[in-house]
């Protein structure tokens, strides 16, 4: 019992801490599902270009960014920024707004093979089909293919947004207030290392398989929805 009791007493004392961490991290997640989605479309839709150098760049992109680590694009990109940009812009050197734009390129890359997919995922007759109607490459796109691919990539964007989740965790690097940043903060304060990171995976734990509970279901009511 008392082993019980220590531990619910380190949970109801570090509770508040860990919930402030988590806000932050769903947060970024956030923003880095919307926006990347958003780079991601752009960065798909530039790998499909005719322009040769247009579709070189955005494919250079897309590797550079999925080659390498997360934590490393985050830490690369705001301790570069925190040296280039003056004292005086103090809204531009703000960490959390710094730490979101290689998370949103991040995420866009891989979006952009999952909207990639989506597109590729269409029948090629109904493009050959809407062209011969009289619409142009762009109506094609706009009206007949992505609202087709967008129905079977959103499963997959859901998964996108978990895997952030979990993915936020590096922000801690630069010292924002995350549940890693704080389970850090926790083990130096109690000299624990194990307990104050077994709370953040237990969070993180319901979290996501939460979350992919809830994508689970909807993917099955899409499915049921094309079957009837």
């Amino acid at each position: 019992m008392d082993f019980l009791q220590k531990r619910l007493l380190f949970i109801s004392k570090y509770l508040p801490d860990y919930l402030q961490g988590l806000k932050l991290t769903l947060l970024l997640s956030l923003i880095g599902v919307i926006f990347g989605a958003l780079v991601g479309s752009l960065l798909a839709l530039g790998r499909r270009s005719k322009s040769p150098v247009l579709r070189k760049f955005t494919t250079a992109v897309v590797e550079i960014i999925r080659g390498t680590p997360l934590i490393v694009q985050i830490t690369l990109f705001v301790y570069s920024m925190l040296n280039v940009i003056p004292p005086d812009l103090a809204f531009l050197r703000n960490k959390l707004f710094l730490a979101t734009i290689p998370m949103c390129l991040n995420s866009g890359a891989y979006v952009s093979e999952i909207i990639r997919a989506g597109i590729q995922s269409i029948n090629k007759g109904q493009e050959e089909a809407a062209r011969s109607l009289g619409l142009t490459e762009k109506q094609t796109m706009t009206y007949i293919i992505m609202p087709q691919a967008i129905k079977n990539i959103l499963p997959a964007l859901g998964n996108e947004f978990v895997t952030l989740i979990k993915e936020s965790a590096v922000v801690s690097i630069v010292a924002l207030h995350d549940m890693m940043y704080y389970a850090e903060a926790i083990r130096g304060s109690t000299y624990k290392a194990f307990e104050p990171y077994f709370y953040v995976a237990v969070i993180y734990f319901i979290l996501t398989y939460g979350i992919s509970k809830l994508l689970g279901r909807f993917e099955r009511r899409l499915q049921a929805s094309d079957n009837g």
